[in-house]
């Protein structure tokens, strides 16, 4: 049921954004005479790899800078790409990888090998299933950008501010998962970009009516300031992207 949803949403998303994405994808060719999409691999289902495809907002070849987490005022942005960031723009490109099967609508978003190379064996859980374009922690960290803006190292920074909630709040949808749930997030992702306040409730009212930790609640609301935290199945806080023997979970 989930899968014969993906194919006709995304289908339907790709036809209807096509007027606002394909004048998109010219401006970004016109700006540097270059590819408009950002083609790299991403770790799917099973820890398989994929191609994952996105409307390109940075510069070309900014991923040889070795920096994976995005502040707003990086430099790598594109004035195109600021705009296409801003309405999310670039995510509308995989719906393609939806119809190929790598990728589902609502999901944990698919990360780079880096990244689920520290994976704890809890947040291993979060391969269990189809990565997706949107999530509960699209929504509550909409504003990543701002959140990473300034830091030393936003790669750290997003280990230790975001990664542990984004990870709770995804396997908290693994569990929970359903087809039903699928549309109330996306409901709540395209309420983000008009009013993010609301949509944060919206969120913090899906995480009550389903049992959620008060903690975590908490967080979705977006209220108080960020405070460094372990991830899920550690005690350790992030302070290094290199992999060390976990603690028993």
């Amino acid at each position: 049921m989930k899968r014969l949803f993906d194919i006709v949403a995304s289908a339907s998303g790709l036809m209807a954004s096509s007027p606002v994405t394909v004048p998109t994808a010219l401006a970004v060719f016109w700006q540097d005479k270059h590819s408009p999409f950002y083609i790299a691999d991403r770790v799917g289902k099973g820890g398989k790899l994929f191609k994952m495809i996105k409307l390109r907002s940075m510069i070309i070849n900014a991923d040889k800078s070795g920096v994976d987490s995005t502040q707003n005022n990086d430099n790598r942005i594109t004035p195109v790409g600021q705009f296409i960031r801003k309405y999310k723009l670039d995510e509308m490109t995989q719906l393609l990888n939806v119809l190929a099967g790598d990728m589902s609508l609502v999901g944990p978003r698919p990360n780079v090998k880096r990244e689920t190379d520290l994976y704890t064996d809890i947040e291993k859980g979060l391969l269990d299933v189809r990565p997706g374009i949107t999530d509960l922690a699209s929504i509550v960290f909409a504003d990543e950008g701002d959140i990473l803006e300034g830091k030393e190292d936003p790669d750290i920074a997003y280990n230790q501010l975001i990664r542990p909630w984004k990870s709770r709040l995804a396997l908290f949808y693994i569990e929970n998962q359903s087809v039903a749930l699928d549309a109330e997030i996306i409901l709540a992702t395209i309420e983000t970009i008009v009013d993010r306040p609301k949509a944060l409730k919206r969120v913090q009212k899906i995480l009550r009516k389903l049992g959620a930790p008060e903690d975590l609640i908490e967080v979705a609301g977006r209220e108080k300031e960020l405070v460094p935290t372990a991830p899920p199945g550690t005690d350790e806080i992030v302070t290094t992207r290199e992999n060390k023997p976990q603690a028993d979970a």
